[in-house]
């Protein structure tokens, strides 16, 4: 390489740091979807009527577990019975599930047949375009948010037992504010 091939060389170089400099700041990263944000909104289909399309903000002024799950998931199937177990106890008092299946297309009847299986009895959603993975920047499932009553998340996890004292405790808590 000549002694001008590399000058060139090294002033596009040295431009693409400055322009990275002036440049990377102005580029919008999404914020984390995390405990102290605000839930994202999202839409999904009613399984009992995929015409009817929910949102968060249907929920507004409740305190809502929202629990992204699919059918084929192994830890899903651990975890819903301790999330029905606790929303027959304190949804009387105001406390709303919403489980979004994000199995593809087409698994309608795979979804029912899951929900009847475990006695479900809380809202079930389906979201087959993966809508809500992204809002949510979901890395897997299941993976479930807490959210209180202005719309801000107060626990995000994995794979749990909703029906343990500590989180009994925190939901009470947030019904009661």
């Amino acid at each position: 390489m000549s002694r001008r091939a590399r000058y060139a060389a090294g002033g596009v170089a040295a431009l693409a740091v400055v322009a990275a400099v002036l440049w990377l700041p102005k580029i919008r990263v999404p914020d984390p979807v995390g405990v102290g944000f605000r839930a994202p909104e999202f839409a999904a289909s009613r399984l009992d009527d995929p015409t009817h399309v929910v949102r968060l903000s249907d929920y507004r002024g409740s305190v809502v577990l929202l629990n992204v799950w699919a059918t084929w998931c192994d830890p899903c199937r651990r975890e819903m019975p301790s999330i029905e177990k606790l929303y027959r106890e304190l949804g009387p008092k105001g406390f709303r599930v919403v489980a979004v299946s994000i199995d593809d297309g087409g698994a309608e009847a795979d979804i029912r047949d899951f929900a009847r299986e475990y006695r479900l009895t809380f809202d079930i959603l389906h979201d087959p375009t993966g809508g809500i993975q992204r809002t949510y920047q979901l890395i897997g499932v299941p993976e479930s948010f807490l959210i209180d009553k202005d719309g801000v998340v107060r626990k995000k996890t994995f794979e749990t037992d909703w029906y343990s004292p500590e989180n009994r405790d925190l939901v009470t808590r947030l019904l009661n504010n």
